[in-house]
């Protein structure tokens, strides 16, 4: 009877043993913003800058989208009962430019659209870096209007965050899916800005635009709980004070998996480079994967904060990118 005890103790240990070697790990899985299927386009650089601005990877987009330019400013307050599909955005009959998305300022002598507190002495790296950038409007569908009150008639206008994403797909396959218009709601997707592989960055939705980069979302501050409701038939997200800015992921990272080999030097200085131009301060730089309250969204993963940080630090703190309704 002890024999046949012990054999049953032994043979429960040796299952167990297998389950736990040939079992995979739990995941989470990542849902990007829209589903994008082309295959990332393998860049063949140094992840240098200076090499990098020999090597650019090829951007597709439509020039017919960017015939028209969004018009400036924001709205009062979201209809109470919008129609289904949401109405896209105004647009106008003027052609879209940089400045709609960026607006240079004086040179460094004239100091005064700079933050004293976060105004940092610039490296010459930072001061000789300078990314390539391309308008790659999205379709009127895909995104809207910013409120100063939400449904209910309350201030809407809190100070702007930056949502971090990463795409889950080559930058040319979203910049086909943002630019193609979607009249299911549940389709409508973008970032206000993308940044490749090679450092390239790529404009989609104008500042003062609210883009639908993260659905059912709230970021916690020292504010409390921050979040606007915008639409009746969706949740509250910090979509109307939020800049959403994504990273193509790179080819190893086209999975469901927690990691990827990261991204590139060229993408971290453009992100530095583009994240001193909005003035946001650090504690409002969060991730998707942060704000997300679904538990579906663990973008951008690999992500080297460090290593942005440090970067950040050696860009004059400006205002080119005026985020919200002000």
């Amino acid at each position: 009877m002890q024999f046949k005890r012990l054999i049953a103790i032994a043979f429960f240990f040796l299952t167990l043993i297998i389950l736990i070697i040939y079992a995979e790990p739990a995941k989470t899985k990542v849902i990007a913003d829209a589903k994008f299927i082309e295959p990332s386009q393998k860049v063949t650089q140094q992840n240098t800058p200076s090499k990098l601005k020999q090597n650019f990877q090829n951007i597709n987009f439509s020039p017919e989208v960017n015939l028209s330019s969004p018009v400036v400013g924001c709205e009062l307050q979201p209809p109470a009962n919008p129609p289904s599909p949401s109405l896209p955005a105004k647009l106008t009959s003027i052609a879209i430019t940089l400045d709609r998305f960026r607006k240079p300022l004086p040179p460094p002598e004239s100091k005064q659209n700079q933050n004293p507190e976060t105004n940092n002495t610039p490296s010459p790296k930072s001061l000789n870096y300078s990314p390539r950038e391309i308008i790659a409007l999205a379709a009127a569908s895909n995104y809207g209007e910013r409120y100063l009150k939400d449904l209910s008639g309350n201030p809407a206008n809190l100070p702007p965050i930056i949502v971090l994403h990463e795409t889950v797909g080559s930058a040319n396959s979203v910049i086909n899916f943002f630019q193609e218009f979607h009249t299911d709601e549940d389709n409508q997707a973008s970032y206000h800005t993308l940044i490749a592989i090679d450092g390239t960055i790529i404009y989609f939705v104008p500042p003062d635009k609210r883009a639908f980069g993260a659905g059912n979302s709230v970021f916690v501050s020292s504010l409390g709980k921050e979040a606007i409701q915008t639409n009746p038939r969706y949740p509250s997200s910090v979509n109307n004070f939020a800049y959403h800015i994504s990273l193509e992921t790179p080819q190893d990272g086209m999975h469901n998996g927690y990691t990827h080999s990261g991204y590139t030097e060229a993408q971290y200085q453009s992100l530095a480079w583009l994240v001193a131009k909005t003035d946001v301060p650090l504690e409002r730089i969060t991730t998707h994967k942060i704000v997300d309250r679904s538990g579906s969204r663990i973008d951008p993963r690999s992500f080297n904060f460090n290593l942005f940080q440090k970067l950040l630090s050696t860009y004059p703190r400006v205002k080119e990118i005026s985020i919200g309704c002000s």
